[in-house]
């Protein structure tokens, strides 16, 4: 759109030109506006992006298929692995990195259906919006990925998975500057939800006293810095097998500890006003949680470090639940907390 923008402030830095680093501030600026304004601007960005996005990727999936000759050329395709040995090394391992990309929404997921009317609401909203909505979007992520290599034979077909990269291969400015908006929006709306709003009510709820929501947010903004983003989005392979795979493991334990505790022991009886009271029922650590969900990770991660259990890591959530699952359970059993209720329902 802007001929000469990338060279526009000097030389690259770091790997990246100065108007990669200063698109990069900008946006994780507009992520922190939103996020500082609370839960009611959030609620107005989703509302308005979803149907925006969902609209547009099917334009460009409709668009580019007619490019492509229809899905012809996809279903005569032929596999990529001759045989089930060569498929199933690679399915797991994705398989397990995709359980993990999805298991910070499955952990986090109550920060929005708090807000749903009725139990009937959100559940709706779980089992039927939620699948449909993915289930298409994937699809036609896969379509238009693999309709792009036949469209843009020129282009690098390994890096066609990427947005951004498909934009490039446009010409009018008026399609870029449309595709790209598009891009933006997607992306702020969906890393708000999944991965700023739960960190911001964590430390909110960690330190009442100290932190607010919106703190909670510019802090996750800060540590999202840190962890360097770009690194992982740098390999493609690494962010997948690595360090989804990992990531799987510590939220698959986790989430192994909650629903052996509430579905299965506490049978979902809760003191609910116990869990506001610092001298209720709930206060202070739960040292069998803590140390299931330990003993999760660990099995979960030793394969990275011991070769020889190495296909732990490639089923890493699943370790890791069933782990933290199990012991939870047990010593819930074994030593049962003691159960004090200093105040009337």
């Amino acid at each position: 759109i802007i001929p000469g923008w990338n060279e526009a402030f000097g030389a690259a830095i770091g790997g990246h030109t100065p108007t990669e680093w200063l698109s990069f501030m900008i946006f994780w600026a507009m992520n922190i506006f939103i996020i500082y304004r609370g839960m009611d601007l959030l609620r107005k960005v989703e509302n308005w992006a979803a149907p925006f996005v969902l609209l547009m990727t099917a334009i460009l999936l409709v668009w580019i298929l007619y490019q492509a000759g229809g899905v012809g050329f996809l279903l005569n395709e032929p596999g990529k692995f001759q045989t089930f040995g060569e498929f199933w090394p690679i399915f797991i391992p994705s398989l397990t990195a995709m359980i993990g990309f999805w298991a910070t929404l499955s952990l986090n997921m109550p920060d929005f259906t708090r807000f749903g009317k009725s139990q009937r609401e959100q559940v709706i909203g779980q089992t039927v919006a939620l699948p449909t909505t993915m289930v298409v979007f994937a699809a036609m992520g896969v379509l238009i990925t693999s309709a792009a290599v036949i469209v843009f034979p020129n282009a690098n077909a390994a890096e066609l998975w990427d947005p951004v990269k498909l934009v490039g291969q446009f010409s009018q400015p008026l399609v870029v500057a449309v595709s790209m908006f598009t891009i933006v929006v997607a992306t702020l709306s969906v890393n708000i939800a999944a991965n700023v709003v739960s960190p911001a009510n964590d430390f909110a709820n960690a330190f009442p006293k100290l932190i607010s929501f919106s703190t909670g947010g510019l802090i996750t903004g800060i540590i999202g810095i840190l962890m360097q983003p770009w690194r992982l989005l740098a390999d493609p392979s690494g962010y997948i097998f690595s360090w989804l795979l990992g990531y799987s493991g510590g939220l698959g334990s986790i989430a192994g500890v909650l629903i052996a505790d509430y579905w299965i022991f506490r049978k979902k009886d809760l003191n609910l006003g116990d869990l506001y009271r610092t001298s209720g029922s709930y206060s202070g650590w739960n040292w069998r949680a803590v140390l299931a969900t330990f003993l999760g990770c660990f099995f979960a991660w030793i394969g990275l470090i011991i070769p020889v259990f190495r296909p732990l890591y490639d089923y890493a959530w699943f370790v890791g639940f069933g782990v933290s699952f199990f012991v939870h359970l047990a010593l819930m059993h074994a030593f049962p907390p003691v159960r004090v209720h200093l105040h009337p329902q």
